[in-house]
């Protein structure tokens, strides 16, 4: 918790590039997430230096405007701005799935976007988003109104990425830092070549994050195993074994004399339920793991008592709402309400559950 920046907060630039960013599927998760280890924290100016895109685990991550070219490493810099779509772009149904033409009792997949046709769509958006920040709405009406078609929208502007999500990898733009979808420029940057890259990444994790074993940073990671071995070879990790498990770590510098806190309310997708194998959790009974871990892929916001977690969280429409997954006494009730009031102004009302 120490590293994690959750009992000596430091820095806003310092505690993202530490934590390698923070999960962002939901922008008042990230904001929260760093609320609670930001010593600097303001709401006004949060997003000041701080970036959106995909990184780790292919998920959007904020992170420092800085570290693009550790995140964003564009094929080892072969598509770095690059318009050279290799291959057809195929559509994705609101379900997921793909859709599937059947010609001739020959089952195929629907290709709906040429490279070239990806290309000239690119171009439409790149030239819309250079000339100012430009949200997810107004780039639809801007490609529609140059013919784009619905299905080619559903390709270009898919939920889960799409030719927009191309183009944020290829370092023409990010995700501005706020709740609407909105999309800004990203300023020129030279990236990092991967191997390189991931090791840096991997370094800050064996740092920061850690103690950690090999199974918590495949998690954190989506890495095999001799992948996490090979960066550990070349790290300067050190290592001990609790309970027949090896941890690794790499020595910061820092002190652990200060107690756990009461009670910490962790961010829906936090780093410290991701930055470890789930079912190896130290802060996570196994009995609770689906309480925080739902079979949706959501990670709820948590409640952490005294080191462990003993609920869940929310916050809606002026209203604290908990969620217990075991009995706690009257006194332990009290400290998590004076932690909700120590975050939250003007509190409705607290509800349990």
């Amino acid at each position: 918790m120490t590293n994690q920046y959750l009992i000596s907060p430091a820095e806003k630039l310092t505690v993202v590039r530490d934590l390698c960013g923070v999960q962002a599927q939901f922008m008042a998760n990230a904001i929260h997430s760093l609320r609670i280890r930001v010593s600097d924290f303001d709401t006004d100016t949060v997003a000041d230096g701080l970036v959106k895109n995909w990184t780790i685990r292919g998920t959007v991550h904020v992170f420092a405007e800085s570290d693009l070219p550790l995140f964003k490493h564009c094929n080892n810099g072969k598509d770095y701005r690059s318009l050279d779509f290799g291959g057809y772009m195929t559509w994705q149904k609101p379900d997921g799935s793909y859709a599937w033409s059947n010609e001739g009792g020959v089952c195929r997949r629907v290709y709906v976007l040429t490279p070239q046709r990806q290309r000239e769509l690119s171009l439409m958006i790149i030239d819309a988003v250079n000339s100012g920040q430009k949200t997810r709405e107004k780039l639809k009406e801007i490609c529609r109104a140059s013919g784009m078609t619905s299905i080619e929208e559903g390709c270009m502007f898919d939920g889960w990425g799409g030719g927009i999500r191309d183009l944020c990898e290829r370092g023409f733009m990010n995700y501005v830092v706020q709740e609407e979808k909105a999309y800004i420029a990203a300023p020129e940057f030279e990236p990092i070549p991967e191997d390189r890259a991931n090791l840096e990444i991997a370094r800050r994790y064996f740092t920061n994050i850690a103690p950690a074993t090999i199974h918590d940073a495949m998690y954190f990671f989506h890495a095999t195993a001799a992948q996490v071995k090979a960066w550990l070879d070349e790290l300067p990790v050190k290592s001990f074994v609790c309970e027949e498990k090896t941890y690794y770590y790499i020595e910061n510098g820092k002190t652990y004399d200060k107690d756990i806190p009461k009670c910490v309310f962790l961010a829906g997708f936090d780093q410290l339920m991701l930055g470890y194998q789930k079912k190896e959790s130290v802060y996570l009974k196994n009995e609770h793991l689906r309480g925080i871990f739902n079979l949706a892929g959501i990670v709820m916001p948590a409640i952490l008592l005294r080191g462990n977690v003993v609920g869940r969280w929310q916050k809606k429409s002026g209203r604290i709402i908990f969620s217990l997954f075991e009995s706690i006494d009257s006194h332990d009730r009290k400290i998590i309400e004076n932690t909700a009031e120590r975050y939250f102004d003007k509190i409705k009302k607290i509800e349990w559950q």
